[in-house]
């Protein structure tokens, strides 16, 4: 089941801050680059200008349907961390796999910071990765009795979105 998939348009235009005409049929599905890649890259759907200390939240326009056992990984790829000191506000992302049914339609954004210090700014065009995503596997305690309810997305497991 494990699968990346558009959220809908309208969710879409009511998340995206800017004019998203033209926008949703740019969106790029995540894929890996290479046959051995753990990560698949996720992109950009607007070009993005990050300043030295600045920091911005990117509307992916993606969700993920996952396994029960499953969860999504998101980090930053390795040369942007390594060129631009660019690094995820919550320094990995972790998406979840009830997150998909959410009032949002599960939609991924991704919080990035151009951490440099050395003044450098980040450029990132539409149709760029920026970020990769993994799929990974957790497992339960024996003794594990969650029951919560997600609906929503930043804290809606603890009830503050």
């Amino acid at each position: 089941m494990n699968k990346f998939e558009k959220i809908s348009e309208k969710q879409f235009n009511k998340d995206f801050w800017g004019d998203p005409t033209a926008l949703y049929d740019e969106i790029k599905l995540p894929k890996r680059a290479t046959k051995y890649s753990a990560g698949y890259d996720i992109y950009s759907p607007i070009d993005v200008v990050l300043f030295a200390g600045a920091t911005v939240k990117i509307p992916t326009g993606i969700r993920v349907a996952l396994d029960e056992d499953k969860f999504l990984m998101i980090a930053p790829r390795s040369g942007l961390g390594f060129k631009y000191r660019l690094q995820l506000d919550n320094t990995v992302g972790i998406i979840d796999a009830d997150y998909y049914n959410s009032d949002n339609e599960g939609h991924i954004w991704v919080k990035i910071t151009n951490d440099s210090r050395d003044g450098k700014v980040v450029e990132i065009k539409a149709g760029e990765a920026f970020a990769q995503a993994i799929i990974m596997q957790y497992f339960k305690t024996d003794d594990d009795n969650a029951d919560g309810v997600r609906n929503g997305g930043f804290g809606s497991t603890n009830g503050k979105n």
